[in-house]
C-alpha cells in the first residue's frame, strides 16, 4: 500500500496519521502564537527574607507548597537553600555514599522534524549530515561500554520519519543477545509518542512491546518545563505536559521506571519552574516508577531559537545567573522533591569545579561518565570526564564513589 507523503518531508505514513498532522498543522497556522511574558528579570537575593528561613525551617520536617516553593525562588539565599537541601539529602539517602554509572549515550539518529527551537542537533533528510546508525554500528558502541566495565547503553535519537517499530525492537534484542546483563535505558516520552503516531498503536502497546524485546528504563528527556506555554512556544511538535506524565506512568504500569530531567534557564518563570516540580512530585505520589530527577541549564549556542529575534531577546532578558542559578534551582529540587530519593547533578553543563559544588547542594548522585554526548555538544558545551575525575570529585568533597546501575543498585 502507498502512503501518502506529508509535505513537511515527514514521509510515508498511514493515511489516518497524515489527516490528524494535517489537522494539526491547520489547527496552528490558524493559531496565533503564544505569549511571550514580559515579566522582571529574577533576581538572586543575598539574605534570606524572614519568610523564607521559616519555610525552609518548614522543609525539614514536612511537603512544601507551591506557593511556598515560588517563594523560596523569589526570596531565599543561595547559602540557605544548600544549607537545607544538603540536610535533607543526608536524611533521604546514604550520608556517605556518592553514585555514578558507567555508560554511553548512543544518539541512532539526527534526522528529526520536531524542529524544537532549544536543539541544536537535529538535522533534516538532505542536510548532507543527517544519519541513521545501522544496528552493527550500535552493538560496536555496545562494545566499548563492556569493554570499559561499563553496564548501561543510553539510546536516544531522534523522530525519524520512517523506521517503524521493528527496527527499535531489533535493536534491542540484538544488544540484549549479545550482553545480556547491559542496561538498556532508552526512548523518551517524546520518542515514544512519535513511534505510536508512526505506527498506528496506544502509548501501552509501543512500550509493552520494546520492553519485551529488552527495554530496561525511560530516560526523562523531553520533559523541558512542564507547562504548556512554554512546550506550545519552544517544542510544539513535541508532547504536552499531560501527555509526557501520561507516557512515563504507562510506563511505570509495564515495569519501567523511567528519570525525570527539567530543562531550565530560558523563557519560563520561577513559577513554571515550581508547576515543573509539582507535576513530577504528583506523578510520583501516583506511581513510585521515577528513579531520579536532574535538572541542567539551556545550553544557547547554535540553536534555533538564537535566530528568532523574540525568543533570543526573551532569553537575554532575564540575565545572566550562570551557575548560581543552577545550584538554587538544584537545592529547591531537593528541598520541593520530597518523594525522590535521588537527585543527579549535571556536571556536563557546569564543568568539574561546580559539578562537586553540587555534592553540597542536594545532589547525591554524578550521573554518568558519559562516553559520548551528542546532543549537549551541539551547542556548544563539552565538559569531558574520565572515572578517576568522577572518584576524585567525590572524595574531594568527603563522600566515598560507589559504582551503580540504572535502578540504583551499588555495583562497588
Amino acid at each position: 500500500m502507498a502512503f501518502p507523503t506529508d509535505p513537511s518531508g515527514l514521509g510515508p505514513m498511514p493515511p489516518e496519521r497524515f489527516a490528524e498532522l494535517t489537522e494539526l498543522k491547520a489547527a496552528r497556522a490558524a493559531t496565533p502564537p503564544p505569549v511571550l511574558l514580559e515579566v522582571d528579570p529574577p533576581r538572586t537575593p543575598t539574605i534570606s527574607t524572614p519568610f523564607a528561613r521559616e519555610i525552609l525551617a518548614a522543609a525539614l520536617e514536612r511537603r512544601l507548597t507551591g506557593g511556598e516553593v515560588l517563594a523560596l525562588f523569589e526570596e531565599a539565599s543561595l547559602n540557605d537553600l544548600g544549607d537545607a537541601a544538603q540536610r535533607l539529602r543526608l536524611k533521604r539517602t546514604d550520608p556517605e555514599v556518592v553514585t555514578y554509572i558507567i555508560d554511553r549515550n548512543v544518539t541512532y539518529t539526527n534526522l528529526c522534524y520536531a524542529d524544537c527551537q532549544f536543539c541544536a542537533f537535529n538535522r533534516h533528510q538532505g542536510d548532507g549530515d543527517d544519519y541513521l546508525l545501522e544496528i552493527d554500528q550500535i552493538l560496536e558502541k555496545c562494545r566499548t561500554v563492556d569493554q570499559a566495565g561499563g553496564n548501561q547503553i543510553l539510546l536516544q535519537g531522534g523522530h525519524h520519519p520512517k523506521m517503524r517499530l521493528p527496527y527499535y525492537e531489533e535493536m534491542l534484542r540484538a544488544i540484549k543477545a549479545a550482553w545480556p546483563n547491559m542496561w538498556i535505558h532508552g526512548f523518551s516520552p517524546s520518542e515514544i509518542q512519535h513511534f505510536a503516531r508512526l505506527n498506528g498503536l496506544s502509548h501501552r502497546e509501543v512500550l509493552s512491546r520494546l520492553k519485551e524485546a529488552g527495554l530496561d528504563s525511560i530516560p526523562g528527556g523531553g520533559a523541558e518545563i512542564l507547562s504548556d506555554r512554554v512546550r506550545k512556544i519552544l517544542a510544539p511538535g513535541k508532547t504536552m505536559s499531560a501527555e509526557w506524565i501520561e507516557i512515563m506512568e504507562t510506563g511505570h504500569a509495564v515495569g519501567l521506571p523511567s528519570t525525570v530531567t527539567m530543562m531550565f534557564a530560558h523563557i519560563e518563570t520561577y513559577a513554571e519552574r515550581v508547576e515543573h516540580l509539582l507535576r513530577a512530585r504528583a506523578s510520583q505520589d501516583r506511581t513510585g516508577g521515577y528513579t531520579a530527577f536532574i535538572p541542567w541549564t539551556f545550553q544557547p549556542a547554535n540553536t534555533p531559537l538564537q535566530n528568532d529575534p523574540a525568543l533570543k531577546a526573551a532569553v537575554e532578558a532575564q540575565g545572566f545567573l550562570g551557575s548560581v542559578d543552577y545550584l538554587r534551582t538544584l537545592a529547591i529540587s531537593r528541598i520541593a522533591l520530597d518523594n525522590f530519593p535521588n537527585l543527579q547533578a549535571s556536571w556536563v553543563t557546569q564543568g568539574k569545579a561546580v559539578g562537586q559544588l553540587t555534592l553540597y547542594y542536594g545532589a547525591n548522585d554524578l550521573g554518568s561518565l558519559m562516553m559520548e554526548e551528542s546532543v549537549v555538544s551541539k551547542a556548544g558545551t563539552v565538559h569531558a570526564l574520565t572515572r578517576a575525575d568522577l572518584d576524585e570529585m567525590i572524595v574531594g568533597a568527603g563522600f566515598r564513589p560507589v559504582l551503580r546501575d540504572n535502578g540504583y543498585r551499588h555495583l562497588t
